[in-house]
């Protein structure tokens, strides 16, 4: 009988490793390892979250590996997936779930509303397991910090479901950019034309009654507890704060990725928001974000600088304006247009179809690995390598994390759009330095404007908050008892 032995140990000592195997015979490694699955054999797959996109994350995957658990808080959004997997466990709470199925679970789906990405991730992540968390990454900009420490903390393979990152397109703009085909470039517009969903909204006054197949308590998780109403689910989430990120948060992690790859960002250091009427409960119709961020040094790009660059994004019906040259008969909606020194390249959601407005098509190297399976296959390939020489996906944790920063930043700019300032951010501290400790503004409550005898009356029920708190609710959650984070690592 072979003795069993680590998977590291294994690849040091054979010199496996140097020529990049690591996917070892299960008949060499034996089924097991130091407890864990054995990298040749399948992944026991759980998945939290699986009325909507979770089912599609879970058809990517499951002919190549086992779906052993499934946990939603809604078992009619949720019956035809349980249907179609009889043999793997059910849940409501996933809390139950690791504590019971913990030690049989490699890794963990999450497709969840917004709210509960990060905890749920979280504290799989603590627990060993590998994670794939639908976007955004997070509600807020400090779960998204912790996200990220955690998984370098725990050496887990992480992707965040933005699965346009493992198409070509953002890899052939990342190259044209780099090879210096449009030059420096120091504005970029783009734009969506979510929401799809109802936004603008004033939250109902009275609640329903519960659905029998639905855990409302659950569904709220660490968020405050209000009475259901069919407004919030199931997928409509999307429009309301407590739960969802509106439509920035919705489709930025898609439209604004080549930006982000291709440009190399970092941390904002100013940011503007600005939207139709701004609701206490529900995101605006429509929203627009202007964002500055720094010059950056990056030596190992040979061809151009990274100067200062603004970013605007607009959603909800507006849109960017269109260069003189525009491409006949092509769409504005889900577009990125960056404006360089020498040219212009304008691309789609996913970095699709990318051209140069002066016509030019480049002939540019590829600079980078080429993903030939899906984004979440190719997540499944790294939760089966060596940590120390996994490869580098295409939206791991490590660039999500700070990338989904961005994208909730721009939320915290609407939402505190009625300041009517630009906002100086400080990333590394995770807090704006020029909200003073006396600073107020108002938010729609509800809009109390009406109609009789064609005579209008006008007049809105306005909250007034301090700014400053609110901003830093907003930066980093305050969760409801009983619901808590792991500590943020180091």
């Amino acid at each position: 009988m072979i003795k069993e032995i680590s998977r590291r140990d294994f690849l040091q000592k054979s010199g496996m490793a140097a020529i990049g195997l690591t996917i070892i015979p299960g008949v060499v490694m034996g089924k097991k390892y130091s407890g864990v699955t054995a990298p040749s054999d399948k992944l026991n797959i759980a998945a939290v979250g699986i009325g909507g996109m979770g089912h599609a994350n879970i058809a990517a995957v499951k002919n190549t590996e086992n779906i052993v658990a499934l946990c939603d808080v809604d078992w009619k959004y949720a019956k035809e997936v349980f249907d179609e997997f009889p043999k793997a466990q059910k849940y409501w709470d996933w809390r139950k779930m690791y504590d019971e199925m913990g030690k049989s679970i490699d890794a963990v789906i999450v497709a969840t509303a917004d709210h509960t990405h990060c905890i749920i991730a979280a504290h799989a992540m603590t627990l060993g397991k590998h994670v794939y968390v639908q976007k955004p990454l997070t509600h807020s900009v400090y779960e998204s910090r912790l996200l990220t420490k955690l998984a370098e903390k725990y050496g887990v393979a992480t992707q965040m479901g933005n699965q346009g990152a493992s198409g070509e397109s953002v890899r052939q703009v990342c190259d044209w950019i780099w090879n210096g085909e449009i030059g420096e470039v120091t504005r970029v517009d783009c734009c969506t034309d979510r929401p799809i969903w109802p936004q603008g909204l004033q939250a109902p006054e009275h609640g329903q009654w519960v659905p029998d197949t639905l855990n409302w308590d659950l569904f709220t998780g660490p968020a405050k507890l209000i009475p259901y109403h069919s407004v919030y689910h199931p997928w409509n989430w999307r429009g309301w704060w407590a739960y969802g990120t509106g439509a920035l948060g919705d489709m930025a992690c898609h439209v604004m990725h080549p930006i982000f790859k291709a440009l190399k960002l970092e941390y904002p250091t100013k940011v503007r928001g600005s939207s139709t009427m701004l609701m206490t409960d529900c995101a605006p119709t429509a929203e627009s974000v202007r964002y500055t961020f720094p010059k950056r040094n990056h030596p190992e790009i040979k061809k151009i600088k990274f100067p200062e660059v603004i970013v605007y994004w607009y959603d909800g019906g507006i849109k960017q304006d269109i260069p003189g040259n525009w491409p006949e008969g092509r769409a504005i909606a889900n577009t990125v247009i960056f404006y360089g020194t020498k040219d212009t390249l304008v691309c789609d959601c996913y970095g699709a179809n990318p051209v140069l407005l002066s016509g030019r098509v480049p002939q540019t190297l590829k600079t980078q690995r080429e993903i030939t399976v899906s984004h979440e296959m190719d997540w499944v390939g790294a939760c089966k390598e060596n940590p120390e020489s996994r490869r580098k996906l295409s939206s791991g944790f490590s660039e999500a994390g700070p990338f989904n920063e961005m994208v909730v930043m721009g939320v915290l700019a609407v939402r505190l759009g009625n300041l009517e300032k630009e906002l100086n951010w400080d990333g590394p501290n995770m807090q704006f330095t020029n909200i003073s400790d006396t600073e107020k503004f108002g938010i729609t409550r509800k809009d109390n404007f009406s109609v009789k005898d064609g005579h209008p009356t006008f007049g809105r029920d306005i909250e007034e908050v301090m700014a400053k708190p609110f901003a830093e609710e907003l930066i980093r959650h305050t969760y409801r008892s009983g619901w808590s984070l792991p500590s943020m690592p180091c």
